[in-house]
C-alpha cells in the first residue's frame, strides 16, 4: 500500500511541476527563444524524437519534468572564459531582451495558476463529499490526548466551555468543525469574535488564538465533539477481536462514563491499559466487551476504530458558469491561505514540523489520491484533484518569491538589467544563482530532516 502511495504522490507531484515547465516552454517560443529540450522526468534518457527544433524526452525519473533553453551552453562558456558579458546569440535566453525573459520566468507559475483555477472548477462540476465534525467544540485543558497538555488555552480565556456550539466566526456563519478549524488557523494572534450557542442562549466571545510553532497556524485549544458511536473498525484490530462493530455506541470505558470521542480517547491515553472493559450500546440494549490493547513506543494502541463522522457535501455545480465562479473563488482562497501559512514560517516555528519537504508532500498527494480511488465514485475523485489545485497555487507563490534561482528571483534580475540597460557581468549572474541555490539547499535540507523525523514518528 506504502508503494502505491508514493506512486500516486509522485504522478501528482510530477503534474504539477509538469504544468510549470510548460509554461516556461509556451512562453518561450512565443517570445523566440529556441527549446534544445523539454523533459518529461529527470535523469538520463530513456526514449524521445526531435520535432519543431526541440529534441523531447521521456526520461528515467518521471518526476515533473525541465526546459532546457538555448544559451546554457554559452553561459557555462563565458564563465570558463571569465568574459565580461554573455553573447547575443539570436534565439537564446539571454539574447533575449530582458522583458521577454521576464515572460518566460513568470509563465511558469502563470501556468500554475490557470491549471489551479482548471482543476477547481473540474472538482466543482464533479461535486463532493468530505468527512467532518459539528461545529460543537471540547476543551482541550480538560482532556488528557497525546500532544502536550496546556492549563490554560485562549479558548479557556475567552471563556468558551465544553459543549459549545459555535455559531459564527466575525460574523460568518459557521457550517462545521473543519470550517471552523480553517479560520482559527488563519488567525494566528488575531482576535476573532466567536458567536456561541450555550444551552439556547447566543453570546459573543472575543478569542485570540496562539500561533502554533509545530504547525504554523493559530490554535484556540479546541477539539470536535463528535458522539461516541463506532465509525470503521479496522480488520483483525482490538476493536473487532472484541466483539465492537460499526454503529455501537461507547457508553463506558472501565466504568468511566463517555459523552464524546475526546473523552473515549483521553480514557484510554491517561492510563494505556492493557485489558479494558467497553460497554456498548447495540440495538436499545447495552453489553459489556472485554479489549486487550498493546501501545507502541508513540503511545499508540491496536484499538482499531474510528467515531463515525458526518458528511460535508459539496454538490456538483449545475452549469458551467457556476463552476468557473466556483473554481475562481476556490483558487483565491487557496492564495490567500497559502501566503497567511508562508507568512508563519517568519514567526518563529518549529520549520522541522512545519515545513513539508518533496518526500511528505509525495506521501500526502498520494493518500489523498489513494481515499478518492478508494472512494471510486467521482466524488471521490474530487479530493485528490482539489489537493493537486492547492500544491499548484503553492508552487505559484513559492516560485514568485524573490530568491535568486527562483522565478522571482530570476525577474527581479531582469528587471534591474533592464533599467541598468547594460546586460550583467556573467559571474555576477553566477554569484547570484549560487546564492540563491544555496538558500535552498538549505532549506531542502531543513524539510527533508523535518520529513524523516514525520515518517520515524509514523
Amino acid at each position: 500500500m506504502l508503494i502505491v502511495t508514493i506512486l500516486l504522490g509522485l504522478i501528482g507531484l510530477g503534474l504539477v511541476v509538469l504544468v510549470h515547465e510548460l509554461g516556461h516552454f509556451a512562453a518561450a517560443r512565443a517570445m523566440g527563444v529556441e527549446v534544445e529540450a523539454f523533459s518529461i522526468g529527470w535523469g538520463p534518457r530513456v526514449a524521445g524524437f526531435k520535432r519543431g527544433g526541440t529534441e523531447w524526452r521521456f526520461s528515467a525519473f518521471p518526476i515533473g519534468g525541465y526546459c532546457r533553453m538555448k544559451g546554457e551552453e554559452s553561459f557555462r562558456k563565458a564563465l570558463e572564459e571569465k568574459a565580461l558579458e554573455l553573447p547575443r546569440e539570436s534565439g537564446s535566453f539571454y539574447g533575449a531582451a530582458p522583458w521577454r525573459r521576464i515572460v518566460i520566468a513568470l509563465s511558469g507559475p502563470l501556468a500554475n495558476v490557470a491549471f489551479a483555477v482548471v482543476v477547481f472548477v473540474v472538482a466543482s462540476t464533479i461535486g463532493y463529499s468530505t468527512p467532518t465534525y459539528p461545529n460543537r467544540i471540547v476543551l482541550l485543558s480538560e482532556y488528557s490526548l497525546s500532544s502536550p497538555r496546556l492549563s490554560s488555552y485562549p479558548a479557556d480565556r475567552a471563556g468558551l466551555k465544553t459543549g459549545d456550539r459555535i455559531v459564527s466566526t466575525d460574523g460568518k456563519a459557521v457550517s462545521d468543525f473543519t470550517d471552523l478549524l480553517e479560520r482559527i488557523t488563519l488567525s494566528a494572534n488575531k482576535p476573532i469574535t466567536l458567536k456561541i450557542e450555550r444551552d439556547g442562549t447566543l453570546y459573543d466571545k472575543t478569542v485570540v488564538p496562539m500561533l502554533d510553532k509545530d504547525t504554523g497556524g493559530g490554535l484556540i485549544g479546541v477539539s470536535y465533539w463528535a458522539e461516541p458511536v463506532v465509525g470503521e473498525v479496522s480488520a483483525g484490530s482490538a476493536a473487532q477481536i472484541a466483539g465492537i462493530a460499526s454503529g455501537d455506541r461507547i457508553v463506558s470505558i472501565d466504568g468511566k462514563d463517555v459523552r464524546h470521542a475526546v473523552e473515549a480517547i483521553s480514557i484510554l491515553n491517561a492510563s494505556k491499559p492493557e485489558r479494558t472493559k467497553f460497554v456498548v450500546e447495540r440495538g436499545g440494549a447495552h453489553r459489556e466487551v472485554s479489549v486487550i490493547l498493546s501501545w507502541n513506543a508513540q503511545g499508540v494502541s491496536n484499538l482499531g476504530m474510528g467515531f463515525k463522522t458526518d458528511i460535508h457535501t459539496v454538490r456538483a455545480a449545475t452549469t458551467l458558469g457556476t463552476a468557473i465562479s466556483a473554481g475562481l473563488s476556490e483558487t483565491w482562497s487557496t492564495f490567500e491561505m497559502t501566503m497567511k501559512g508562508l507568512g508563519s514560517l517568519f514567526q518563529g516555528v518549529n520549520l522541522l514540523k512545519a515545513l513539508s519537504g518533496p518526500a511528505r508532500i509525495t506521501y500526502m498527494v498520494g493518500q489523498t489520491a489513494q481515499a478518492g480511488i478508494k472512494n471510486s465514485a467521482s466524488g471521490g475523485l474530487a479530493a485528490p484533484i482539489t489537493f493537486i489545485g492547492f500544491l499548484s497555487i503553492g508552487l505559484f507563490i513559492m516560485n514568485l518569491l524573490p530568491i535568486p534561482a527562483l522565478d522571482g528571483g530570476q525577474i527581479a534580475m531582469f528587471v534591474v538589467e533592464g533599467f541598468r540597460r547594460r546586460a550583467l557581468r556573467p559571474i555576477t549572474i553566477y554569484r547570484y544563482q549560487f546564492v540563491g541555490a544555496t538558500f535552498i539547499l538549505a532549506i531542502f535540507v531543513i524539510a527533508t530532516v523535518g520529513d524523516l523525523l514525520f515518517f520515524v514518528a509514523k
